[in-house]
């Protein structure tokens, strides 16, 4: 049985509960059967640690106590979603201002107002409406979740993990409980990313980062 803490590798379709539409997925076979294939897009098996907030709330929840190999569907309520829509999250703003990003707003289109993302929603009179919830905010879900396998390789564990926080993959190896990880960051990154990693993967204690070939230079320096 699957419990908090477990890293396991899924496969699966989200889709709006009252529509239909996918919003989600890992698999390719199903965009192509449903015409939406993103040619940027990643269709692969997806890792998560259970309980770590890989996926939404109310899946991770779910998966607790489920049966690696076996296939499963869930509806999400909204709660357990995206949460409800907030009106104070929808905010009349002048056009003025994404005039001076040299923006031409329209509805549907994303943006980014000083680090937080919203939707337009309307344009009108020189005034533009963003609502700055959550896209999915407000809507049930339904998921069909096919659990692959077990992740029992600790440098596959820090590679999802990486992968989850920074969207890059990363080559890693693990002696003696250090972990070897060939990603170049400031100092600062470095100490989070260590605690992170060390919280979520039991049997690693601590990780150096940066290129081998760097670590063997600098060694052979001393």
């Amino acid at each position: 049985m699957i419990k908090k803490g477990d890293f396991i590798e899924i496969d699966f379709v989200g889709r709006i509960k009252d529509s239909g539409a996918i919003f989600d997925l890992t698999k390719k076979d199903v965009a192509e059967k449903e015409k939406i294939v993103n040619k940027s897009a990643d269709y692969s098996p997806r890792i998560i640690c259970i309980g770590n907030g890989d996926v939404v709330g109310g899946l991770d929840d779910f998966l607790v106590g489920k049966e690696v190999g076996k296939s499963y569907d869930t509806d999400l309520d909204v709660e357990n979603s995206f949460g409800k829509k907030e009106a104070k999250l929808i905010k009349m703003m002048p056009l003025s201002t994404f005039k001076k990003q040299k923006m031409k707003p329209f509805p549907g289109l994303q943006v980014n107002i000083d680090g937080t993302y919203g939707t337009i929603r309307t344009v009108s009179g020189g005034r533009v409406l963003v609502d700055f919830n959550h896209p999915l905010s407000g809507k049930e879900l339904h998921y069909d979740i096919d659990i692959k396998k077990e992740i029992k390789d600790d440098a596959v564990k820090i590679k999802s993990v990486l992968k989850s926080l920074i969207s890059r993959d990363v080559d890693c190896k693990i002696v003696d409980g250090t972990a070897e990880v060939d990603l170049d960051l400031p100092e600062q990154f470095q100490k989070m990313l260590e605690e992170k990693i060390c919280e979520l993967v039991k049997g690693v204690k601590k990780i150096n980062f940066g290129k081998p070939s760097e670590k063997k230079e600098l060694k052979n320096k001393k």
